[in-house]
């Protein structure tokens, strides 16, 4: 039976997405009023090595984009302002906005740090009544008051999440758009294919290579092409879904991975400096695994060379693992085996093939239960006193030279961070 629907979606729009603009950069214009009109870069550290995890709007008018190596930057805007991230300034403003969106709806979704979506579906009979667009324009003044004027935020309204985003993205910065069946095609017929979230150079060259050059000849082909020619899978029909407005991406899928990657400090580094950087990305994972109740059976690492040359290992045990000793040696194990290249430059841990810890269950071995016992302890202190009072002797110098990411793609392991700060 046919479940494809070939028709744009008639419904009025019940989807708000919030996309704060520039939001690390806007936030530091916000709260150092000197930095405001000006080009600001922030960065996770003052290195040439670091890439820019944000830019203000006046930096990316002059060529600063999000991504690029604070040497670039610099080499282009010769008087960039650059400072390092600050998390509890943006805590604040994500709570802010959490608290704001709330209280218009229970279904209310955050995406990432600077974007979130309010689900007004089944509520407007009888919980905010009025226009989308009116609750749009007041969510932005509520944000002005309650955080501060320089703070501003794309807002777009649509049918389903793929065309909110959507709509959020034309009118930066402090815009509000709203797409319907209406005003789809017209709306799509502005847009290039690398516009549309999830339509890089990579599917864009497989939509090429079928016959498909614009945003419109995207709505308009059919889902057997998408699915059989382009896409080769069913990721096809879910496009030919989710350009018409149909929902197709209200799900929440299952952690798959864990881990921490990190670019030396020093690209020079001695095999002592290297090992201490190790053993703080292994506390780092172990950390987000036990945070998430998770332990886990494989364990890769990856190292890049000064020499642009990449090695990587990965193991899967026999035996689950949790605690950050049990995730050091084990990398430690698959560390061993790499060629001495060159200076390591960059290296990461992931763990991987996750599964639900079962540490809250007694074990009959004294020793099991003596490691789980201990764990738990250095982590309620380090959650009292900071993440990583309590840590490895061989990472301790580490812990000054690592400081965590923001997660723009995630917030699930944003409480973490703010302990960390």
């Amino acid at each position: 039976m046919d479940t494809v629907r070939h028709n744009l979606n008639p419904e009025q729009p019940q989807i708000l997405h919030i996309d704060l603009n520039s939001c690390f950069a806007t936030v530091e214009q916000q709260a150092r009023p000197l930095l405001r009109g000006r080009p600001l870069a922030v960065t996770n550290r003052l290195t040439v090595n670091a890439c820019i995890v944000a830019a203000s709007y006046e930096a990316k008018s002059q060529g600063i984009k999000v991504g690029m190596r604070l040497s670039e930057g610099k080499e282009l805007v010769p008087d960039l302002i650059t400072i390092e991230t600050d998390p509890p300034k943006y805590h604040y403003v994500y709570q802010q906005l959490v608290r704001i969106m709330k209280s218009y709806s229970p279904k209310t979704t955050m995406k990432s740090i600077d974007e979130g979506i309010i689900d007004f579906t089944g509520t407007r009979s009888h919980i905010n009544t009025r226009p989308l667009t009116a609750i749009g324009y007041e969510i932005k003044k509520r944000l002005r008051d309650d955080v501060g004027s320089w703070m501003r935020c794309n807002i777009g309204i649509a049918p389903n999440r793929f065309l909110a985003k959507t709509a959020a993205s034309l009118h930066k910065p402090d815009g509000l758009d709203i797409i319907t069946h209406a005003n789809l095609r017209k709306t799509l017929a502005s847009l290039e294919l690398t516009d549309l979230t999830g339509i890089a150079e990579r599917n864009e060259a497989r939509l090429n290579a079928c016959g498909i050059y614009t945003s419109l000849q995207f709505l308009e082909a059919s889902p057997k092409v998408l699915k059989n020619q382009v896409f080769k899978s069913v990721i096809g029909e879910d496009w030919h879904q989710r350009l018409r407005g149909w929902e197709v991406d209200d799900v929440e899928w299952d952690t798959k991975t864990i881990g921490r990657q990190f670019v030396m400090d020093d690209y020079w580094a001695s095999e002592e400096k290297v090992r201490s950087r190790l053993a703080h990305l292994c506390e780092s994972t172990g950390l987000k695994m036990r945070h998430k109740g998770l332990c886990a059976r494989g364990l890769s690492v990856y190292i890049r060379y000064k020499s642009g040359d990449y090695w990587h290992s990965r193991k899967a045990f026999k035996s689950t693992f949790f605690t950050n000793g049990e995730i050091y040696r084990r990398a430690t194990l698959l560390f061993n085996q790499h060629p001495r290249l060159d200076y390591i430059v960059e290296l990461g841990v992931t763990a991987y093939l996750l599964e639900a810890s079962r540490t809250n269950q007694v074990s009959i071995l004294e020793d099991i239960n003596r490691e789980v016992w201990l764990t738990e302890a250095v982590d309620e202190i380090n959650q009292r006193f900071g993440n990583y009072t309590v840590t490895f002797a061989s990472s301790a110098d580490a812990k000054g030279k690592i400081k965590q990411k923001i997660p723009f793609g995630s917030t699930r392991y944003f409480e973490l961070l703010i302990q960390e700060s």
